[in-house]
């Protein structure tokens, strides 16, 4: 594990300047395996674009109300596709009689509608859940099933907790921020910039991370919010680590493989 970075405040700062680094920009220096680096506030082109469809993703509500008729279909049709797919990541070979169903309980969302849970972060936490299952399906597998765990009043409910582990995400790295407030807002956008999908990827860091402390812990389902504080907190110092400079290199990446 590597330390902490030494952060210094300072404007224009003088540690080296990168070609897009533009005249007056606020800079944030600090050291990374031994080498002054530089996080700026504005964004490089690459950024934005990158944080842009992000900020899309995390903005696709499914709130017939606020949706004309030919947006609130494809949305639906969106929906459904994306919904099916997670079943059949989640529990291969067996059929999904109806898209509300009791089914959906044996995954632990709260009823036969997983689309009235979900709502809430938004359809991105639905792919999050996807790119899980389809990425890392050993791990999502093993939580999902609780192999190895042990069966009792702690267990949580898989599929809520991760739309809450969306949400905690999102507002750890602060993404609807015009610019960056934050130094783990700010590295995690170097880090976007590298990786496309570093938001999802840090979702199954985070989830891991959150299961491990859940049953260290032996949580009850009232103590969930302290168990995702705990994991907020411990990805925000994994982030800033020294020697972290992808969502890979993260300590606790390696829970995923």
């Amino acid at each position: 594990m590597g330390k902490s970075p030494d952060w210094l405040y300072t404007d224009n700062a003088t540690c080296g300047s990168p070609a897009w680094i533009g005249k007056g920009l606020t800079c944030v220096c600090f050291k990374r395996k031994g080498n002054c680096q530089r996080i700026c506030i504005s964004l490089t082109p690459l950024q934005e674009e990158r944080l842009r469809r992000l900020q899309r993703r995390m903005k696709v509500y499914f709130d017939g109300s606020k949706l004309d008729h030919q947006i609130l279909i494809h949305k639906f049709f969106q929906e459904q596709e994306a919904l099916r797919a997670l079943w059949s990541a989640s529990f291969p070979g067996q059929e999904l009689q109806s898209l509300i169903s009791d089914q959906w309980k044996e995954m632990g969302w709260q009823g036969r509608d997983p689309s009235t849970d979900f709502r809430g972060a938004g359809f991105i936490s639905l792919e999050n859940l996807l790119f899980f299952a389809k990425t890392f399906s050993t791990s999502f597998q093993r939580l999902l099933k609780r192999q190895g765990g042990k069966e009792a009043v702690w267990e949580y409910p898989f599929a809520v907790a991760g739309v809450n582990i969306t949400f905690m995400i999102m507002q750890m790295l602060d993404l609807d921020a015009t610019k960056p407030r934050t130094f783990v807002r700010a590295v995690f956008l170097q880090m976007l910039s590298e990786n496309e999908w570093a938001f999802d990827l840090l979702y199954c860091v985070a989830f891991v991370v959150m299961d491990k402390q859940w049953q260290e812990k032996n949580a009850t389902y009232m103590e969930f919010n302290d168990v995702l504080k705990s994991t907020r907190v411990q990805l925000e110092k994994e982030l800033l680590m020294d020697d972290v400079l992808r969502i890979e290199d993260m300590p606790s990446y390696n829970l995923l493989c």
